[in-house]
């Protein structure tokens, strides 16, 4: 039986990465007579240590790690196989180590934890479109939905454009909104990134955007597979914060999402593991009822290799950020 389609574990995802991480998108396979195990993952340059190349690899922005995309066995023999496989790969490419962010909806981290020993990161947010005859009154908090209606009565409204033909005006309000929070340069995607956006998952795609007397003021882009909708990335221009467009878009995406069959809108959640995290308290209100455990791994494969770099660097190879050279 197939195990995940979905949108993160696809070949082509990695691939808008690839020059946001300075990294190549690697695809690794193993097929048993117990499964078939994938790792999609982005390969890039380690420090060197007397010559020698080492390479680190990491899981590309949102979620991933190992995953068993076909069971026809063992399971636990299959994990052992691909531990045994994956080890000698990871030899053979001089790849030190891995840091995984493992799928919270397909919780892959159970299946992989006698490999990986994942580690609890956060609580990500969803909203189940299915479990409620009322999706929005049972998912979005009471002041959200006032917010909604609040808006909707001051003349907003939402457009929806499945497969767009191209992100020009996302753009726009995305880099406005990053300058506005003064973001870290990794989140300023180019033109090279939204582009091959369209080209790979053009099918994938769809945008919101919030309108006030025919123009835009916030707008939103979205992944859609295997029935889920993934926020990806939204903005909003500051003169309208006011109006409370951003949850005019995630009303907009919902109400999409329920006529078009979807089982759930998967959040994300904070940008940190605080509780009271801001992203994390705004997404909750659309998530009253659903949420999911996020994990992560930090995988040393050659620890030999590992402390050497963590000695050459001048680094303390058990320091909490990892890897422990990347925190320089």
């Amino acid at each position: 039986m197939k195990m995940s389609k979905d949108i993160y574990f696809n070949n082509n995802y990695g691939l808008l990465y690839e020059k946001i991480e300075n990294g190549a998108s690697t695809v690794f396979e193993l097929k048993t007579k117990n499964g078939t195990v994938k790792n999609l993952f982005l390969k890039r340059k380690a420090p060197s240590v007397n010559g020698q190349d080492y390479y680190e690899i990491i899981t590309p922005y949102g979620y991933g790690g190992a995953v068993i995309e076909d069971l026809t066995g063992d399971k636990n023999e299959l994990v052992k196989e691909y531990e045994q496989a994956f080890s000698e790969y990871c030899k053979e490419q001089n790849i030190v180590c891995e840091f995984v962010r493992f799928h919270p909806i397909v919780n892959n981290a159970k299946d992989f934890e006698s490999v990986y020993s994942p580690i609890f990161s956060r609580k990500t947010l969803g909203t189940n479109l299915v479990d409620f005859e009322d999706p929005i009154a049972s998912e979005f908090s009471k002041s959200t939905r006032k917010k909604i209606r609040k808006a909707l009565n001051s003349g907003v409204t939402y457009v929806i454009d499945e497969n767009p033909s191209n992100l020009d005006e996302f753009k726009e309000v995305y880099y406005a909104t990053m300058d506005r929070n003064n973001a870290a340069d990794y989140y300023y995607f180019g033109d090279e990134y939204f582009e091959n956006v369209l080209k790979f998952f053009k099918d994938n795609t769809i945008t919101c955007k919030a309108v006030l007397d025919g123009k835009t003021i916030a707008m939103g882009l979205y992944f859609i597979s295997d029935g889920i909708l993934h926020i990806h990335l939204s903005g909003t221009f500051s003169e309208y914060l006011h109006l409370s467009p951003a949850v005019v878009l995630r009303f907009g995406v919902c109400e999409w999402a329920i006529k078009n069959g979807y089982k759930l809108i998967h959040h994300g959640g904070g940008r940190t593991n605080d509780p009271e995290d801001s992203l994390y308290t705004f997404k909750k209100n659309f998530a009253q009822n659903t949420e999911f455990d996020f994990y992560i791994a930090k995988k040393i494969w050659n620890k030999d290799a590992y402390n050497a770099i963590c000695e050459n660097e001048g680094v303390d190879s058990n320091a909490d950020f990892f890897p422990a050279w990347r925190s320089r």
